[in-house]
């Protein structure tokens, strides 16, 4: 059992992201999903990246580290899209997380990585958030740094593709997805 902080992406606190901690807990896990908004989630894109821009990085990145300080050392930083860069950004401050779970997004400063830590990144491919090159440029530098990097790219999917509510949704893709994510959890 772990435990988790599961952070949105930038359309905020949405019911996948609830459906997703009832998965994990289902599975024996600790889960905490913080709203980072604070506000009702955006039902776009656009809407979610314009919610950021108000809110703001700064008040977000505050907000996480408010939602994780109550919790184990070791606890499993996780997150979508926007929550993974979140979650990344996170590992600075928690070098004792007990792993580091990305879906739709890389995330972490291969600085903060501990050697062996476990990664796992989940990516549609492509992504029209994160070029190829972005993603081999990310990858050998957390592997360089000591990661235990996992990385999953699913061809044909849109960039939120567990996400239900979306038009990126891919249900296969999705399915593949959480029964990886389960695996790692069991491992963590």
């Amino acid at each position: 059992m772990a435990h988790i902080l599961l952070l949105h992406s930038v359309y905020g606190l949405r019911p996948a992201v609830l459906a997703a901690a009832d998965r994990l807990r289902a599975a024996g896990h600790e889960v905490t999903t913080p709203d980072l908004y604070d506000v009702p989630a955006a039902d776009t894109v656009d809407a979610g990246f314009a919610l950021l821009e108000k809110i703001g990085r700064d008040v977000v990145l505050d907000r996480a580290r408010a939602a994780v300080a109550g919790l184990p050392a070791e606890t499993v930083l996780a997150g979508f899209s926007m929550g993974a860069g979140v979650a990344g950004a996170l590992l600075a401050e928690r070098p004792e997380a007990a792993a580091l779970l990305l879906l739709h997004g890389t995330g972490g400063d291969p600085a903060s990585v501990r050697p062996g830590l476990p990664v796992q990144l989940h990516l549609a491919d492509p992504d029209d958030y994160e070029t190829q090159d972005e993603v081999d440029d990310w990858q050998r530098a957390m592997t360089a740094a000591g990661a235990e990097l996992t990385v999953y790219r699913y061809p044909g999917p849109g960039h939120l593709y567990t996400d239900p509510g979306t038009p990126d949704h891919d249900a296969p893709a999705a399915a593949l997805t959480w029964d990886r994510v389960l695996a790692f959890l069991a491992d963590s």
